[in-house]
């Protein structure tokens, strides 16, 4: 039970500095990607910061010989750059720059009952499916 508040209040967390920084805006994104209009900056920023803050935090916690609330890490096994991972990521890409939406934002815009976060959040479980479906046969 303690695993799955823990759980939550890092959800939460997570969700609050996305709505702070305004990342659940997709015009924010989507500004940022337009290098020869009207670019903002500030995602970049944002970017930079949490990019600072999983480094150093990356750096302690590892360190130690186990999470607090797991019996060991988990961290990837695959090292490969392989056709699938670039495949995946290009799909990725050209959905978060023709919705403005990453992920984490969409799923977070949903607490704001936003239209464009519904229809995105489905696209992204679709998209799981087709890929287990697809890529995952035994």
């Amino acid at each position: 039970m303690k695993t799955y508040a823990i759980t939550f209040l890092s959800g939460i967390l997570f969700g609050a500095g996305l709505a702070l920084s305004h990342m659940i805006d997709p015009n924010k994104v989507l500004n940022f990607l337009d290098v020869t209009g009207r670019w903002d900056p500030s995602l970049l920023f944002v970017m930079i910061g949490a990019l600072a803050v999983a480094m150093a935090a990356f750096r302690i916690i590892l360190k130690r010989p186990a999470p607090l609330w797991s019996g060991s890490f988990q961290l990837p096994q695959k090292t490969a750059i392989d056709p699938k991972l670039i495949f995946g990521a290009a799909i990725f890409g050209v959905g978060w720059g023709m919705s403005g939406y990453c992920p984490g934002p969409s799923v977070t815009g949903l607490s704001l009952l936003s239209r464009e976060s519904v229809i995105m959040v489905l696209a992204i479980y679709s998209g799981f499916f087709v890929t287990h479906r697809l890529l995952d046969k035994p």
